[in-house]
């Protein structure tokens, strides 16, 4: 990826909010400062959603979908087709974004440039092509006649994005509900908010309706508003397990649907026959293990090594963990970037003291990085000699902190993996993929893989226990953006 203008080099000031397709003033005067994590300075500020921005979004929403003529009315070829306009006017922005989330996460653009510059545009045309493709469903019915199960869109949805892949997990959400007819109102992240601008843009550009999607970045109080708004059919949020079960009790109470996509603690399980050499599986165990500065939910950091081979796999771990490559979030060459805030970097520094002081050995990293002093970096960190039982073991760190943790047989292994209160991702690495899909089918987990992990767009993404509820992408993923009626003849 060649970046035409580093967004650490300009200040970039937003004065306005995306509402009803048109750039409003907003109705408060607070302001959310983005902060670069690559220098610790202020690279943008927008304005800070308030209440009653939301409202102004939901009512935008709510007349866009009510409206009999409007975005929930067009048949699915229509809907399509803007769909594909918004895609393609995301790629012709997709170097910018990609760096303006680079510099405001720290997430190397390296994989910025793979993954946020490229998911959405593609989940945009899978979902466009899945809604066309929808057509009557009419069964024969049991006791005589026949039953049309007819699709319509739930309604207004209120979606909340993380920080840690703003564009990717947003169109999680944005893309299915807009290919079932569904309006929205986005709620990104305070961390991550000048990409959301970009996006914005290009919805307009693509000429979508007033109203059809509505973004109004903001905190925890207009998060909690958008959920309750009674103007709201639907949630989708992704986030930590603690927000997503207080939005868990608001939407039971109002009995209204929520997909949650929440923590993990995955296993990278590391079975006895495994291929351990770097030169061909590296890039395969720093997506499973590392990826995004190991800020991402799915990653194996609880790695389960045979105790006939645990010395070689520490050894390798720790050789993979010092060959990373930490430095500037824009520079290409940057495997490791910098974590997205001061206060997530002393987080995390508090679980590698926390991993020290109960026993754990460190054969790589536990420290920052020298000569990168002005940023929040931490070393790729890996910890020997502990158990299942470790704060480090058990906590979801958000980190690039790895435990290695021994087992004696291939059960042992998946009781120690499913011991855990979350269940999202997960590998199993193996020579014999009969094998390791037999023990990937006896985690308790929502997603795994052998030998390799990326979330597919055609496969349902999300977890069990704590790691959320309900599913996200593939046909599964229009969905949960759809109700079903049975119509009786």
């Amino acid at each position: 990826m060649t970046i035409t203008s580093a967004p650490a080099d300009e200040y970039l000031a937003h004065r306005t909010l995306y509402i009803g397709a048109e750039w409003v003033a907003p109705r408060g005067t607070g302001t959310i400062e983005v902060v670069s994590p690559n220098t610790g300075l202020p690279i943008g500020d927008v304005p800070d959603g308030t209440p009653a921005d939301i409202d102004a979004a939901v009512a935008a929403a709510r007349a866009a979908f009510d409206d009999p003529s409007g975005w929930s009315g067009l048949p699915a070829s229509e809907r399509a087709a803007a769909l594909r306009r918004l895609a393609d006017e995301f790629d012709a922005r997709k170097d910018r974004i990609a760096a303006l989330v680079s510099a405001q996460n720290g997430m190397p653009i390296s994989v910025a440039g793979q993954l946020e510059a490229v998911y959405p545009p593609t989940l945009l045309r899978y979902y466009a092509e899945l809604a066309e493709a929808q057509g009557p469903d009419v069964r024969d019915g049991m006791f005589g006649g026949t039953v049309e199960v007819q699709r319509s869109p739930l309604g207004v949805v209120g979606a909340i994005a993380p920080w840690n892949f703003p564009q990717t997990l947003a169109s999680f959400k944005y893309a299915p509900a807009l290919a079932a007819g569904c309006t929205l109102v986005l709620k990104p992240s305070p961390e991550t908010v000048l990409d959301s601008y970009v996006l914005a843009e290009a919805a307009e550009a693509a000429g979508l309706p007033a109203g059809v999607i509505n973004i109004v970045p903001g905190g925890r109080e207009a998060g909690a508003h958008l959920v309750e708004h009674p103007g709201i059919d639907k949630v989708a949020f992704t986030g930590s397990t603690a927000a997503g079960r207080r939005i868990a009790e608001t939407c039971g109470r109002l009995l209204r649907p929520v997909t949650l996509e929440l923590g993990g603690k995955s296993a990278t399980i590391v079975l006895d026959d495994a291929e351990l050499d770097l030169a061909s599986i590296g890039n395969e165990l720093f997506v499973a293990t590392l990826a995004n500065n190991g800020q991402t939910c799915f990653l194996g950091t609880r790695v389960l090594a045979p105790r006939s081979r645990y010395d070689e796999v520490v050894d390798v771990l720790t050789a993979f963990a010092a060959s990373m490559t930490i430095g500037d979030s824009l520079d290409p060459a940057t495997q490791i970037g910098p974590m997205a805030t001061a206060h997530h970097r002393d987080r995390v520094e508090g679980y590698i003291a926390q991993g020290r002081a109960e026993g754990g050995r460190i054969t790589a990293g536990g420290g920052r990085p020298a000569g990168l002093d002005a940023g929040w970096y931490v070393q790729p960190t890996v910890f020997a000699d502990v158990d299942n039982t470790a704060t480090i073991s058990r906590e979801e760190i958000f980190g690039p902190v790895l435990s290695v943790i021994g087992y004696d047989t291939d059960a042992d292994a998946v009781a120690i993996a499913n011991d855990s209160e979350y269940g999202l991702g997960g590998t199993v690495w193996s020579a014999d993929p009969e094998r390791a899909r037999s023990v990937a089918s006896r985690v308790q987990t929502g997603t795994i893989g052998l030998s390799r992990y990326i979330p597919d767009p055609i496969a349902p993404f999300g977890g069990v226990k704590q790691s959320g509820m309900g599913r996200e992408l593939g046909p599964e993923g229009l969905a949960a953006y759809q109700n079903l009626k049975s119509i009786y003849r």
